[in-house]
């Protein structure tokens, strides 16, 4: 149990980015609902920690589409599960 806390607590960290919008929409993803995600959702999660602020903030924001397909329903499923916690 410790060692998924702390596994937890790594990624809210690496969800702290250069920007605050994706602080904002990346942390309470984790928080809430990164642990009813599938092991390959939850890899995908992790790659697209892995990507640059700049991309990541145009994904999000609509005004790029991300070229892969996992990453891209990753993103969907982050912006869908964000505006249900603001309901």
């Amino acid at each position: 149990m410790t060692e998924n806390r702390e596994y937890v607590a790594r990624l809210k960290w690496a969800c702290r980015r250069g920007m605050l919008e994706l602080d904002v929409l990346l942390e309470p993803f984790v928080e809430h609902h990164f642990s009813d995600l599938a092991p390959q959702q939850q890899a995908d999660f992790e790659r697209l920690l892995t990507c640059d602020d700049p991309e990541l903030f145009a994904w999000f924001m609509g005004h790029e589409r991300c070229n892969d397909p996992a990453l891209a329903s990753m993103v969907a499923l982050i912006l869908e599960r964000n505006r249900e916690l603001l309901r």
